[in-house]
């Protein structure tokens, strides 16, 4: 064993073989590790698709307005609570079994008992179609009229900013 240099003194140097020893399995582990880690996923990115026009709206579905005045539009038709009762049954009835559908636009300052009479006037649509056309069931081969389905969209009003 050695331990003294010249003259039996204790030597001052750091034994570095153990120091290699660790350094050599972390990096034989980290040789193993790293392809590992890296996984890569196929993705598919979507392509984007130009049109010359927008596509037009289909005449089967149903729009509903709410302004924030109140004021109700059926379609193009401006109207009130009363009449958006009476013209949506039948306008309802036009569309195809199963696939009746009503978009609902409310402007975001609309009271909200104003939104809860128009979602109460589809309802009711909603139910005296299905009604007409289970009394018609013979004619449409057993299909039921399928409940409205609803889809509510709030309009934003787009607030300028002072140019200064």
């Amino acid at each position: 064993m050695d331990a003294g240099g010249a003259k039996g003194k204790a030597k001052t140097d750091i034994n570095v073989t153990p120091l290699i020893d660790i350094v050599l399995v972390l990096l034989i582990v980290f040789i193993v590790m790293v392809p590992g880690l890296s996984k890569a996923m196929k993705v598919v990115v979507p392509q984007v698709v130009q049109t010359s026009a927008p596509p037009k709206p289909d005449p089967n579905n149903i729009l509903i307005q709410v302004d924030q005045d109140g004021t109700m539009t059926l379609q193009q038709d401006k109207t009130d609570a009363d009449g958006l009762k009476a013209k949506l049954p039948d306008a309802v009835m036009l569309q195809p079994l199963n696939y009746r559908k009503v978009f609902l636009k409310v402007d975001e300052d609309v009271k909200f008992q104003a939104m809860v009479d128009v979602l109460d006037a589809i309802r009711v649509a909603s139910e005296t179609a299905k009604k007409k056309s289970l009394e018609q069931l013979d004619k449409f081969q057993g299909q039921d009229g399928g409940d409205v389905k609803v889809a509510v969209s709030l309009k934003k009003r787009i607030v300028a900013a002072p140019v200064s």
